[in-house]
């Protein structure tokens, strides 16, 4: 049984999974090695895993593949863990994802931001609200590209007791920080930045001790290691895997569109853990990139080695 929005809620705690969702080579949905990503995700203690989110190709799924990833995520994780769905697109299709979601047993859902439309701030509260109101679920709406929130928007849908947390990837503090004041913190801030560990410290001052971690998909030790540092306030751990992993990963990130994705599928190969490739219209990591990426997790695997756990 998918857990009570409220349970949902107090349960999105620590470092927060996204896993990727693994094809073979020829394209087809690979559920054997999902499973198997799973396991290797979870032996850190993730405090959540979101199935088919951004790093999961939530655009490049059909209906049917996202049925079948998320259960067999609810499957295998077995509620050792809460398990949350991308759901996207417009009102309609967003609404056929959740019920969706719903059906297969998650336990609730992130939203991500309608893709290409943006409408005026009533139209994004209505869309909202239309999902909301279709579900028993726990929803997180994603505060991003196309579905930024003024303040007065997250203070409406934070009354519902559905909406268990806010998600920020656009990064601007002074709005998340009027929403936290607006709301009075009624809603728990995730930081979910691109390589949100380069965020962690800003984003706690808001109150934001949870973020998404795409590291974690592909270096499991690497993300764990941070975020001990990160809990205990052990800032030369953080500054040295920030130096020597996470800055230059941001900045590999930075040169070509859609390697938030791509360099995550590149990291599981380069370490053993192939998931495929990843589906146009995002590319390939350049042979040059993928060197660089190798070395760069040589450099986190060696310091994370030395991290207290």
């Amino acid at each position: 049984m998918s857990l009570t929005p409220s349970d949902l809620s107090r349960a999105l705690t620590g470092l927060l999974g996204f896993p990727v969702t693994p094809f073979t080579s020829g394209g087809e949905l690979d559920l054997a090695r999902f499973g198997a990503h799973l396991d290797e995700m979870l032996k850190v203690g993730p405090g959540a895993l979101f199935i088919a989110c951004g790093t999961g190709e939530f655009a490049s799924l059909t209906l049917d593949e996202h049925r079948a990833v998320v259960r067999a995520a609810v499957e295998h994780v077995g509620g050792a863990v809460p398990v949350l769905a991308g759901v996207g697109g417009g009102t309609r299709t967003a609404k056929k994802y959740l019920r969706s979601a719903q059906d297969e047993g998650a336990d609730g859902v992130l939203v991500l931001p309608p893709y290409l439309q943006v409408g005026p701030p009533d139209g994004l509260l209505a869309h909202y609200q239309e999902l909301i109101a279709s579900t028993h679920l726990g929803l997180i709406p994603y505060q991003r590209s196309t579905a930024v929130f003024t303040p007065g928007i997250v203070a409406e849908l934070a009354r519902n007791e559905n909406v268990v947390a806010l998600k920020d990837g656009h990064g601007d503090i002074e709005l998340v920080q009027r929403i936290m004041t607006v709301t009075e913190g009624r809603l728990p801030l995730l930081n979910g930045m691109p390589t949100a560990e380069t965020f962690a410290r800003a984003y706690r001052a808001l109150g934001a001790a949870s973020y998404s971690s795409a590291v974690l998909s592909f270096a499991p030790t690497i993300a764990a290691a941070f975020f001990a540092a990160f809990e205990r306030g052990d800032e030369a751990a953080q500054d040295e895997l920030l130096r020597e992993f996470y800055v230059p990963l941001a900045d590999l990130r930075s040169t070509t569109p859609g390697y938030a994705v791509s360099l995550v599928k590149a990291g599981l190969e380069i370490r053993g853990h192939s998931a495929g490739p990843v589906r146009p219209p995002l590319g390939e990591v350049a042979p040059e990139h993928r060197k660089e990426l190798a070395r760069l997790i040589d450099n986190g695997l060696a310091i994370a080695a030395g991290v207290p756990a």
